[in-house]
């Protein structure tokens, strides 16, 4: 079964769905290298500034503790956002690492088996926000999956065994942008499925 947009619907430009990606990468640099970096260092001026107290500040002391704890509570919401963006790990390190990572994080068990090359940031982003969609969304059942990926031509092609047919619709979400499709076809084992989705990288 291939997901693909209904009789008389617009169809995504590819172009801009590429563009999409870029955006979002760009604006995770910005929040990382810009607001994350002039925070950090208004922590460190601040323990500096401890130093410089007279003997005896408790009060100013605590006060100076009280304000770091929050521009560290500020830092870690503004790093969730960005990663929520683009998380920095599949920009710097590419589409397998920030998978693997990403199963470290969740209350399942997934399998990943990425080839370590780059498919593109645009290709990379969606591949991974829809995987993200499909297991911790309602649609899964919350059993194991297996995700595995491979370039076919100048197409990423994700392949996801045990999320469930109607996960399906996470992965045409992210792939149509790009020009690209969902299937579900039938799985290795006994009434299992598999999803397809094709993400081209270019």
């Amino acid at each position: 079964m291939t997901v693909d947009p209904a009789p008389g619907a617009a169809v995504d430009d590819p172009a801009s769905g590429r563009g999409q990606w870029s955006r979002r990468r760009k604006l995770e640099r910005r929040l990382h290298d810009g607001a994350a970096l002039r925070i950090s260092a208004l922590t460190l001026q601040l323990g500096l500034f401890r130093h410089r107290l007279p003997a005896g500040e408790v009060e100013l002391d605590r006060e100076i503790d009280v304000l770091q704890e929050e521009l560290h509570v500020v830092l870690q919401e503004l790093r969730e956002v960005a990663a929520e963006l683009y998380p920095p790990l599949l920009d710097e390190a590419g589409l397998g690492p920030a998978l693997h990572e990403l199963s470290g994080r969740l209350d399942r068990a997934v399998t990943v088996d990425v080839p370590d090359r780059r498919f593109g940031a645009a290709a990379e982003g969606a591949a991974y926000f829809a995987l993200l969609a499909c297991l911790t969304g309602p649609a899964g059942d919350g059993g194991p999956v297996a995700v595995s990926a491979r370039a076919d031509g100048t197409d990423l092609l994700l392949r996801t065994e045990g999320a469930g047919p109607r996960a399906v619709a996470h992965f045409a979400e992210f792939a149509r942008p790009l020009g690209g499709s969902a299937d579900v076809v039938p799985g290795a084992a006994p009434g299992s499925t598999t999803i397809i989705a094709r993400f081209p990288c270019v």
